[in-house]
């Protein structure tokens, strides 16, 4: 399945680009797509707690900078930094589940 992920250099993992609505893949295809995001979403936090440690040793960095233009770029470097956490939560935080087919009869999301 792993065509239905692709890499997202930024962030550091694969993220999910499906095709179509949720609800029109087969439960066969949810459950499999499923399996790997699982996979995927297990190494998030080790992701989050490497970025982390960058974000502490650039805030250990400009404790210590006295150049004006070196710290707007630590402080620029921390909030991207940030940002990618941010980003990560919210991915790890995303856990659809299978659409039962009653719910794809009826027109409802999971």
């Amino acid at each position: 399945m792993n065509h239905r992920f692709v890499d997202d250099a930024r962030l550091g993992i694969r993220v999910p680009q499906l095709d179509k609505h949720w609800e029109d893949y087969s439960a066969e295809e949810q459950e499999a797509i499923l399996l790997e995001w699982e996979a995927i979403r297990g190494l998030i936090p080790d992701r989050i707690a490497t970025l982390e440690r960058q974000i502490n040793e650039k805030q250990d960095a400009l404790g210590r900078e006295a150049d004006f233009a070196r710290s707007c770029q630590l402080n620029a470097d921390i909030a991207e930094l940030a940002s990618m956490v941010n980003d990560l939560w919210i991915w790890y935080r995303t856990v659809p589940s299978v659409s039962s087919l009653t719910e794809k009869k009826q027109g409802k999301n999971p």
